[in-house]
């Protein structure tokens, strides 16, 4: 699949997530196969712009190509200013958010609440077209508001028209959520009228999975959100299946260990020691979630305020994972399976 001028490795793509997909996450999971990794979403309020928060999300140094932004927004020339900044820095394709369904977003008329007002839709996309030239812009958005205004057809017609390189889709609505299943037939819909790429979202937890959505879909591309969360090698797992349908060994402990040890330490490198053993956390409990003996490790690990007591206690962990099997030993067969 090509974005613009970059010719992504494979089919493969991280959705972009709200505090998780930082710059450290990002490399992990090209570093695990990922063809490219969309940063959380940046505001376009220039007030913000100096702020920590969107500092740090800005901050590409040393990030494998091609560096992909998402900036969010309602108001066309502020979405247009906050692609230029963006560009400025280091972003080589800006990302629209028409997708996010988080009440805080909608409220002011942002992410996924823009699909209901497609006049609108339009201006944004222009304004941001217009501002980066040279750089490609690219759209998220959800089928539609809600299950009975499904708009992504003339969504695509307004992206096509306004120049935008290529069109993700989460197969649920802005009123679904993160409820229910996702739906792939309106992103088939969209894909068999389309004349630029498309990329599938939404419920991709496996490489089975993925390669059953893009038979369905006839999308360019899968986008995988929720689960890489914890389990960043999926990318290599989906890769290697859709290209001999043939599934990859689980990783050994030693070596998710060791993949979760670098993880922290990037992580600590960027936020330092404060922020980063709070961020740590919730990363280090999707790597252990359903594992035997993980209940009590988490707790306990919640309360450590130190990096030195941090890394401690998962390499207390894994070690003893590992003295147990060479393979994580999850508490039920179905957590197995879905890892």
């Amino acid at each position: 699949m090509r974005v613009g001028p970059h010719l992504l490795k494979n089919r493969l793509i991280v959705a972009p997530m709200a505090g998780v997909t930082d710059r450290p996450f990002r490399q992990l999971c090209k570093r695990m196969g990922a063809a490219m990794a969309v940063s959380e979403m940046v505001t376009s309020n220039s007030l913000l712009y100096g702020s920590s928060k969107t500092l740090r999300r800005a901050n590409h140094e040393g990030e494998v190509e091609p560096k992909a932004v998402q900036i969010a927004g309602a108001d066309p020339a502020m979405m247009a200013e906050a692609a230029r900044y963006n560009v400025e820095r280091g972003a080589q394709i800006i990302d629209i958010n028409m997708g996010c369904p988080a009440k805080k977003v909608c409220n002011v008329m942002a992410g996924s609440a823009l699909l209901q007002d497609e006049p609108l839709v339009g201006r944004i996309l222009e304004a941001v077209v217009g501002a980066v030239p040279d750089v490609p812009v690219t759209l998220k958005i959800r089928t539609g508001w809600d299950r009975e205004h499904r708009n992504a057809l003339r969504v695509l017609k307004l992206a096509e028209s306004a120049g935008i390189a290529a069109l993700a889709i989460h197969g649920r609505t802005r009123a679904c959520g993160y409820s229910g299943e996702a739906e792939y037939e309106t992103i088939a819909a969209v894909k068999a009228q389309a004349s630029i790429p498309i990329v599938a979202n939404g419920d991709i937890v496996s490489p089975e999975k993925a390669k059953q959505v893009l038979e369905r879909t006839g999308a360019d591309a899968v986008m995988i959100g929720r689960a890489a969360q914890g389990r960043p090698w999926i990318f290599r797992e989906i890769d290697h299946f859709l290209a001999t349908g043939r599934r990859l060994p689980p990783p050994e402990v030693a070596e998710i260990h060791q993949v979760v040890l670098e993880h922290l330490d990037d992580l600590y490198a960027f936020y330092g020691e404060y922020m980063g053993v709070r961020i740590a956390r919730k990363h280090i409990s999707w790597y252990t979630k359903g594992l035997v003996n993980s209940g009590v490790f988490r707790h306990a690990m919640n309360q450590l305020e130190t990096t030195r007591d941090q890394v401690g206690a998962v390499n207390d962990f894994f070690s003893q994972a590992a003295r147990a099997s060479n393979y994580l030993q999850y508490q039920d067969e179905s957590m197995e399976l879905a890892a």
